[in-house]
């Protein structure tokens, strides 16, 4: 078989579960002893001689609480000159996460991202619309569409620089190809796009592909945004932690790069660990210098499965959940984000429909959604239909509101006043401004 730099296998370099075996059994004991060489690791993979993958398997699993406690460098596990970038998680659930990487790292990490069943390649024009600072995707991103000689656009989310309307001509005016955001992104370059006047699935003929991770994609919302847009919605998993874990097959399956890392399923309740099933993800990182990682729990609901797919790669696949999965009581049911998200973008494409937010009350189920007046009564009509099919008649209340009263149109049409750090002002000018960067 093939390798890459560094003995990295390669997509394809493998034929069937039992060869991703043997890939992960000939690189785990590198992987144990790369870890004794961290003070969070260090004597606890020991086990007289025993194979690699049962020491393994005696670990308990690694917590995001261990890594928060070992701030900054107790996971370290080379020389701290050796390393290339410092990351921290977004935070969303709890206090971030520290991780980090050398340049070979980085190799890999790039690598598994530019696993694309729509490849990236010299001609292409590549948007990056998540965050760059200190979390990994946008820089992640950045780094493997350079491998791949794409021209970059960074166009970070949380930058005020980069507004919705500015977003909307960088598509258009630049001829860009392929995207990486968010999955809500898209559907709101989408409003954007029209409030510029645009029509997203006519005026970018450019674009060929959106690629999208970092929240749960329903099979209803990835359509919609498909046929809006005109082009295929590509899906990637990952995390600041670990870089790209599963990658899209053209099937349109999230398969797991088991050939990069072991993935085990963990479930809470019983405390039983195991190749697929319901359960938390637990990713030991086959190919991880700075911080190594063993049976680290991304705390996420997956379902994973052996099953062949019909696309030939012979990797498990995943669905992720993500915290979603938890979902709120309402009566007697328990109601979920991505089970609503299914039922409002089944509902006619013509109505209109992209933004939507409900609460969950033990006695009621209030939903809104922004849609035309035109529309307003079908639409609450059928998901309603929908909801109660769904979970049964649990009490509830569903309410139209017209298009930019969940998302304001200023937010869409807006140029946000960015200013560079000045102390001398003219007579016609804000001299309020002299100490604010934005």
């Amino acid at each position: 078989m093939s390798r890459t730099q560094g003995d990295r296998p390669r997509i394809g370099d493998w034929s069937s579960p039992q060869e991703l075996t043997r890939l992960q059994d000939e690189r785990l004991p590198v992987v144990l002893e790369q870890a004794e060489r961290s003070p969070f690791y260090r004597g606890r993979t020991e086990g007289a001689g025993a194979p690699a993958r049962a020491r393994l398997e005696q670990l308990v699993p690694t917590t995001k609480q261990q890594l928060r406690d070992n701030y900054p460098f107790g996971m370290l596990g080379v020389e701290k000159r050796q390393l290339a970038t410092y990351h921290e998680s977004s935070g969303t659930a709890g206090t971030p996460t520290p991780s980090y990487y050398t340049a070979e790292d980085w190799n890999d990490l790039a690598e598994r991202y530019a696993r694309k069943h729509i490849g990236i390649g010299p001609e292409d024009t590549f948007l990056v619309r998540t965050p760059y600072a200190l979390m990994i995707t946008g820089h992640l991103a950045q780094a493997a569409a350079r491998s791949q000689g794409a021209t970059v656009v960074p166009g970070d989310n949380r930058s005020l620089a980069m507004p919705y309307s500015r977003v909307v001509r960088v598509l258009h005016g630049l001829g860009v190809s392929l995207t990486w955001s968010m999955p809500t992104e898209p559907l709101i370059w989408a409003a954007a796009a029209r409030a510029a006047g645009l029509e997203p699935g006519k005026d970018f003929p450019s674009l060929r592909a959106l690629f999208v991770g970092g929240e749960p994609l329903g099979p209803a919302r990835r359509r919609r945004i498909s046929e809006i847009w005109g082009v295929p919605v590509v899906e990637e998993y990952g995390s600041t932690e670990t870089g790209s874990l599963a990658g899209e097959c053209p099937e349109g399956r999230l398969h797991l790069w088991a050939d990069r890392a072991v993935f085990e399923v963990l479930d809470p309740v019983t405390g039983r660990i195991g190749p697929d099933g319901a359960g938390q993800l637990l990713v030991t990182p086959l190919y991880r210098e700075a911080m190594p990682l063993l049976r680290y729990n991304l705390e996420d609901d997956v379902e994973v499965s052996t099953e062949p797919c019909p696309c030939g790669w012979a990797l498990p696949s995943v669905r992720v959940l993500g915290r979603a999965g938890f979902g709120h009581r309402v009566g007697a049911m328990k109601v979920s984000q991505s089970e609503l998200e299914q039922l409002v973008f089944s509902l006619p494409a013509d109505y209109g429909v992209l933004f939507w937010r409900a609460r969950a009350q033990p006695e009621l189920l209030t939903i809104e959604i922004e849609v035309e007046d035109s529309a307003r009564d079908l639409a609450r009509a059928a998901l309603a239909a929908s909801v109660w099919e769904a979970y049964g008649r649990l009490p509830l209340r569903i309410d139209a509101r017209p298009p930019g009263s969940l998302v304001p149109r200023r937010a869409l049409t807006g140029v946000h006043d960015v200013v560079k750090p000045r102390s001398l002002f003219g007579a016609d000018e804000d001299w309020d401004k002299a100490l604010l960067y934005y």
